[in-house]
């Protein structure tokens, strides 16, 4: 259903707006503020258990976090499984689980296994031979059950500095092995690397923007372009959520108590609403006789 739901909306919707997610709760918010989509972001549920993005946080963590999001949203869930978890063996393992679990589409990057995040300054980033990467793509294809379910080649060319005509060439390469979509990442400040790039591009399979480097690169511009279906918001979740945090914890400390703070901040009641404590309720009434 869901799968069937984010392929209905690439093919209709002229660019889908897919939010990151750590926990079920961010899922609903991120649901209720009108997004199209869910990104299952492997950086902040690597930053929600305090550790660096860089194959640290296990396939069993994520996947299980993935299920606790499906269960509580109803928008699609585009996953963020990194290298695959291995070679194209645990591709195809993990394709199965994430179809089970309820995600609508993967994200599969070209990378080497273990990975280190594609934003970190100086950080190593190693790529695949485009053969190997492309058994991953075949991999997944070839196991998802539901022909709708989507895959998403992730090249990281341009994060590793190999430039517009590598990109391109890989891009190639991973739609010749069945990926539904190309994903292009860019650490660029400015947005002039990944236009370019989509401007070349002369696939079929529509393009996947993160403008995290680039956050001048709005819906406008990016609709501009014409080639792309998807813009994924990859961390501001956990970015905002720190933010919050941090200073509501500042002033408590510095007001030594929660009376100034806590008009600020939403209410009980409004966590109680997100939960579903009315439904409880109802529950508690009909059933415990």
């Amino acid at each position: 259903m869901m799968a069937r739901n984010l392929r209905d909306g690439i093919e209709r919707a002229d660019l889908l707006h897919v939010m990151a997610a750590h926990s079920p709760l961010s899922a609903k918010l991120a649901e209720e503020a009108g997004f199209d989509g869910i990104w299952a972001s492997g950086f902040e549920l690597s930053a929600l258990y305090g550790l660096p993005d860089a194959s640290l946080v296990t396939m069993t963590q994520h996947l299980d976090m993935v299920r606790a999001m499906a269960e509580r949203s109803s928008l699609p869930i585009v996953a963020d499984i990194d290298t695959g978890f291995g070679n194209a063996v645990n591709v195809v393992y993990a394709v199965e689980q994430y179809e089970r679990a309820g995600a609508a589409a993967v994200v599969i990057e070209d990378k080497t296994f273990p990975k280190v995040t594609s934003l970190a300054a100086d950080g190593r980033q190693e790529l695949l031979r485009v053969e190997e990467f492309q058994g991953k793509i075949e991999a997944a294809c070839a196991t998802r059950r539901d022909r709708r379910f989507v895959i998403i080649g992730r090249t990281e060319a341009l994060i590793a500095g190999l430039g517009e005509a590598e990109a391109l060439r890989r891009a190639a390469a991973y739609e010749r092995a069945g990926a539904d979509m190309i994903l292009v990442h860019s650490k660029q400040k400015t947005a002039d690397e990944v236009e370019s790039f989509v401007r070349a591009w002369s696939g079929k399979a529509p393009i996947v923007l993160v403008p995290t480097a680039y956050p001048e690169m709005n819906a406008e511009r990016i609709k501009a372009l014409g080639k792309v279906k998807m813009v994924i918001y990859g961390n501001h979740a956990i970015r905002a959520s720190v933010t919050a945090m941090k200073d509501v914890f500042a002033r408590i400390r510095l007001d030594g108590g929660i009376h100034n703070v806590n008009k600020d901040i939403v209410t009980v009641e409004e966590i109680f609403r997100l939960q579903g404590m009315e439904k409880m309720k109802t529950d508690e009434t009909k059933f415990l006789k």
